[in-house]
């Protein structure tokens, strides 16, 4: 990151700053009293005074007498926002009819503090969010940039220590490397690829993990390596391609047996092998005096990355404490950062693939959306409905869809909204109240929260971070969280980017003020896409409103009950003033200071949802003045102003920051460069239209209800590889995998076997691999994948490719869900419609196939994808569908017995289904058994608990059994 340092810009702008405070402070009283005197009359006046006559004297001390007061209420808004600054906390006090003035006194004293020690005081609380270092700590390059936080002063005062660091750093480095080579190399060790054992190929992801202890260090081993001459002559170009013969050499700290260490003395190794490992140690950037860059490239600072020691010349190692070491990306970060590690992204969009959190929230809110319109078409009447298949996207839809796949990370949100509820559960038994939270850092799964000002010690398992300011949450006690009941604390934090593979989330209700945004509008519309679309959607809130003004009409879809757009800033202020006094007056009311202790109270699930404003059109100056004074009480009030400007420059902007046309998302005064979080245009629509098709309420065009995949049910249509999903996992006709990697090829043959319209590579590695994995183990399994499954009698594999690259099956590989399907399509819509012979037979069947919920003894922690899927809701509803049909058909001939027989087969699947139920209770009256009625309505009474019984089970055992309840309460 880079740190902003005074330039002489800086001080110009002090200096005359501090001439115009010292005119309008010292010089104005100065001259009134020298040059005029005092206005006011040395004693009480009497009533004649005011019958005396208008003089020009008496209207110049009328005068003197406004310009003293206006230089009265100037002074007091310079020690006002004096105050502020240099305190550090709270919001600056409002001097009453001030407004300009007092604005003209913040950009004063902004200014001549730019230079001070206080810089990044200014604005209110950013004193309490930097880093501190400690007088016994050592400053260093990488300490600057390491620990998570809005880096104001102290990085400031850091800098050149660590600047003056870094080059004697750097000068010893080049003396030890000059000196001492012979020393470091004989630290060096190296690894032989080894030749392939049965089908297994070595990695570099594998070495890295057997010698390293984790696979993700590859890139240490890559950039050591690549382009030096192999001993057959070839080089390392990529790190997915490395042949047996070939020597690495690692990283200082690797461990292992099979390394070896040269020149020096190697008994195990033999001679040809030594001669090639001393002829392969005179290349690389070492033989020359490079001091073994590619290690520290690969890994960051030496100590992390497992680089060399420099010996000799008295060097000194530049390295990153470890409570400040920046940590390795998490979760789906590293499953993104696999697409940095291709030559290409297979066309997906990196703007979702870098976006884990929006990814996340994305995903889940579509899964919801076509829950909810497979659940309405279900309900409604048994044939007639849209489909159990939502619409298979197309083009870019398709893209952003894979996009969301890949770069979801559900597992970190999940650990963000259980680490804050958790939080918030342990303040409210200590009776404490909730601190007030300006961002968060995520890092290595590990959780920063920022804290406007120090709130005591964190309640366990939370823990100070580097000074009281930070509460820190590692991901091992995070993973201790369970779901507690209560009111998500920080519904507004969203993220804006990642540094040095940290993400930060902003807590926008928090910030006292406006929140500003410049740069070009594109780039702008992007940022303000991104924060929208994640607010929206995000798993760490539970309601909120977010309102858009000027753009982001057709994000509406996403969250209709979240989002709603205005046209205009006028129709804004109007709605914004009314919800302000709304606001006041509630929190008045419960006697509340905020609404943070709003939350954590009586009330919390029905009050104090945040209100984030998005404006994305700079407005007029006198509208910013009024967005101004209403956003300078917004923190207290949980709203927050998220304002877009051209020129950079708003009134009552607490915090200014700038999107450049490479995707850096800059903040000078809080000393932050991100790699902004973004979702430019193309991608925006694209989600859009995703979340459209799935709506529960449009119209669907063509035959939704024909299965993607239907297979040829005859004797003639036998397949030759058979898989039963259904119930356990088995698969026919085929060998079962020797070794640990069995059990990957059975998961990614069942993702395929879901997905008949094909699935992408890197959904399929992001699913196997939901931490990240290189291109070259995925394209091992693939190869063992593609080897187990063969090849049909004429030659074709049965694992292909599309013409979009995406990976698909043949169709002599069916699983027993393609099969359930396609007997039931065939009942329902094909022979059976005018057979009804054939309809019960192949209901029946069907109904046979049923052995279980899907993939029923699957081993924990793996098919974590499922949580993406909506087939464990297709599979009930398929199944409930065709046992209604099933007892339909007999009950056409009054065969009640075997009408049942369907229904209690089906329920076995799909307990909840209403449908089933009802048709079971109407199936058993038709017996005339009304005992055995009054059970089954006992049983369905148990199984509602505590809700009771839906209102149309109520209405319908009332038309059944008029005397249920009285039967019911006679049994007990």
């Amino acid at each position: 990151m880079r740190i902003r340092r005074r330039s002489f810009g800086d001080f110009v702008k002090a200096f005359f700053a501090f001439v115009a405070l010292a005119v309008l402070l010292v010089g104005v009283p100065g001259a009134l009293a020298t040059q005029i005197g005092w206005p006011l009359p040395d004693g009480v006046p009497s009533f004649d005074w005011l019958q005396q006559e208008i003089t020009v004297h008496t209207f110049l001390n009328i005068l003197t007498v406004i310009v003293w007061l206006a230089w009265a209420q100037f002074t007091a808004c310079v020690l006002v926002e004096m105050k502020a600054a240099l305190s550090g906390v709270g919001v600056p006090g409002r001097v009453p009819g001030a407004g300009p003035s007092q604005l003209l006194a913040r950009q004063l004293v902004a200014a001549l503090l730019l230079v001070g020690a206080t810089a990044a005081s200014f604005t209110p609380g950013l004193s309490q969010l930097g880093n501190s270092y400690d007088a016994n700590q050592k400053p260093t390059v990488a300490a600057a940039q390491a620990t998570p936080g809005l880096f104001a002063q102290q990085q400031e005062q850091a800098s050149g220590a660590a600047a003056a660091l870094a080059e004697q750093a750097s000068h010893a480095a080049a003396h030890a490397d000059a000196g001492g080579s012979t020393a470091k190399q004989g630290d060096t060790k190296y690894y032989r690829i080894q030749p392939p054992e049965g089908r297994h190929h070595d990695s570099l992801w594998e070495i890295a993990q057997r010698h390293l202890g984790d696979g993700r260090r590859y890139k240490e081993i890559f950039e050591l390596n690549k382009d030096r001459v192999q001993p057959d002559g070839s080089k390392l170009s990529e790190a997915s391609l490395i042949r047996p013969g070939w020597i690495m050499e690692m990283p200082g700290d690797a461990r292992g047996g099979d390394l070896v260490e040269m020149p020096d003395e190697a008994p195990n190794v033999s001679p040809d092998v030594q001669q090639q490992i001393g002829d392969y140690a005179q290349t690389g950037d070492h033989a020359q005096g490079g001091g073994g860059s590619g290690a520290q490239s690969g890994g960051g600072s030496g100590a992390q990355g497992g680089g060399h020691e420099h010996a000799g010349g008295g060097a000194t190692q530049v390295s990153v404490p470890d409570q400040q070491r920046p940590a390795h990306a998490t979760g789906h970060q590293q499953a993104t950062a696999v697409g940095a590690e291709s030559d290409s992204s297979f066309g997906l969009p990196e703007a979702l693939l870098t976006a884990p959190l929006l990814a996340a929230g994305l995903l889940g809110a579509l899964g919801r959306r076509r829950r909810q319109a497979l659940w309405q078409s279900a309900f409604g009447a048994v044939g007639g409905r849209r489909g159990m298949e939502p619409p298979t996207p197309s083009g870019d839809a398709q893209d952003v869809q894979d996009a969301l796949l890949v770069g979801a990370d559900p597992e970190g949100v999940r650990l963000l909204d259980r680490s804050l509820r958790g939080l918030a559960a342990s303040l409210a038994e200590e009776s404490r109240p909730l601190p007030v939270v300006y961002a968060a850092w995520l890092s290595n799964g590990d959780l920063h929260l920022q804290l406007a000002q120090p709130a005591g010690k964190p309640p366990a398992p939370w823990q100070q971070g580097q000074d009281q300011t930070f509460w820190m949450l590692s991901r091992t006690d995070a993973e201790r969280y369970e779901d507690v009941d209560t009111a998500a604390p920080y519904p507004g934090l969203v993220s804006l980017g990642t540094m040095d593979d940290s993400r930060l989330l902003l807590n926008l209700e928090a910030v006292p003020g406006i929140v500003s945004l410049s740069g070009r509008e594109a780039d702008r519309a992007a940022v303000f896409a991104s924060v929208a679309a994640e607010l929206a959607t995000n798993g760490w809130s539970d309601r909120m409103t977010i309102t858009l003004v000027g753009f982001g009409e057709d994000l509406t879809p996403l969250a209709p009950n979240r989002i709603r757009h205005l046209e205009d800033v006028e129709a804004l202020v109007e709605t914004m003033e009314a919800e302000t006094r709304q606001r006041r007056g509630a929190l008045g009311a419960a006697g509340h200071d905020s609404v943070l202790t709003g939350r954590t109270g009586p009330a919390q699930h029905t009050r104090w949802a945040p209100h984030l404003v998005l404006l994305a059109a700079q407005p007029s100056a006198e509208d910013a003045v009024t967005l101004a004074e209403l956003a300078a009480d917004a923190s207290r009030l949980g709203i927050g102003y998220l304002v877009g400007t051209e020129t950079g420059d708003l009134p009552g902007a607490a915090w200014e920051m700038e999107i450049t046309g490479e995707g850096k998302l800059l903040a000078p005064l809080l000393g932050l460069e991100l790699d902004a979080q973004l979702l430019p245009v193309a991608q925006q629509r694209a989600v859009v239209e995703l979340f459209v098709e799935a709506d529960p309420e449009r119209e669907s065009d063509g035959p939704a209800t024909t299965p993607p995949f239907l297979v040829d049910i005859s004797e003639q249509g036998r397949p030759a590889v058979y898989a039963r999903l259904v119930g356990p996992y088995e698969i026919i006709g085929l060998d079962t995998p020797d070794g640990e990697r069995s059990a990957l090829l059975h998961e990614a043959l069942a993702l395929l076997l879901l997905h008949r319209e094909g699935v992408h590579p890197r959904v399929l590695s992001s699913a196997l691999w939901p931490r990240g994995v290189t291109d070259d183990v995925r394209s091992a399994l693939l190869d063992r994948l593609r080897i187990w499954l063969g090849t049909d009698p004429d030659g074709t594999p049965r694992l292909g490719r599309d013409a979009s690259g995406r990976l698909t099956l043949a169709k002599t590989v069916v699983s027993d869900l393609d099969v359930l399907r396609s007997l039931y399509h065939e009942a329902t819509q094909g022979k059976g419609v005018d057979s009804r012979a054939v309809r019960g037979r192949l209901l029946t069947d069907a109904l046979v196939l049923v052995r279980g919920p899907l993939l029923a003894d699957r081993p924990e922690g793996r098919y974590r994808w499922l949580t993406h899927e909506i087939v464990d809701a297709q599979l009930p509803l398929l199944v409930a569908d065709t046992g209604l049909a099933l007892c339909e058909f007999h009950m056409e001939k009054n065969r009640a017995e075997k009408a049942i027989e369907a229904l209690q087969a089906a329920l076995r699947t799909a307990p909840a289904d209403e449908r089933l139920w009802h048709e079971l209770l109407r199936a058993t009256h038709s017996t005339g058994d009304s005992e055995r009625l009054t059970e089954l309505a006992t049983d369905l009474i148990g199984r509602s608990g505590a809700r009771g019984l839906p209102p149309r089970t109520e209405a319908l055992l009332d038309e059944l059994l008029p005397t249920w309840r009285d039967a019911i309460a006679a049994t007990g």
